[in-house]
């Protein structure tokens, strides 16, 4: 048997992705340091661990990009999605969570961190082009 966590069918990467709202209708963006889409705006997220759950993966991954911290019951789930080619670096499939920033433990001070090169507040009426699917989560963000 070759591990714990191997078997012989191809399985997809699992990520977790955050779309942070303000009260003034902004969404927290981070500005991609890596390949792909290297240079591009994007929701904060990236892989889930072996040993985390999606939820736990979601705000680890927002606080390591942007610094801002939230407990995990404050999360809401927007959807799933698993579009074959959603990724180009494999087959990928990503949680994304929705978090109104009312609800944030720690956000005084955003900090681009991991592999973001930069984060900052977009009005959510004047998005840059957003990387991967993200602009379809935003948007199904938006009716929750």
């Amino acid at each position: 048997m070759a591990g714990k966590y191997t078997y012989e069918y191809p399985r997809p990467m699992l990520t977790a992705d955050c779309m942070v709202v303000n009260s003034h209708g902004e969404v927290l963006l981070v500005r991609r340091g890596n390949d792909p889409f290297k240079g591009c705006w994007a929701l904060p997220g990236g892989f889930m661990e072996m040993d985390e759950t999606i939820e736990h993966c979601a705000v680890r991954e927002l606080e390591e990009e942007t610094g801002i911290k939230v407990d995990e019951k404050d999360i809401r789930l927007i959807g799933v999605y698993s579009a074959p080619d959603r990724d180009p670096r494999g087959r990928t499939v990503t949680a994304a969570y929705a978090i109104h920033s009312s609800l944030l433990i720690q956000h005084s001070s955003l900090a681009a961190g991991d592999d973001a090169a930069e984060v900052r507040w977009w009005p959510l009426n004047a998005l840059p082009p957003l990387a991967f699917d993200h602009a379809q989560i935003v948007s199904d963000g938006q009716r929750l």
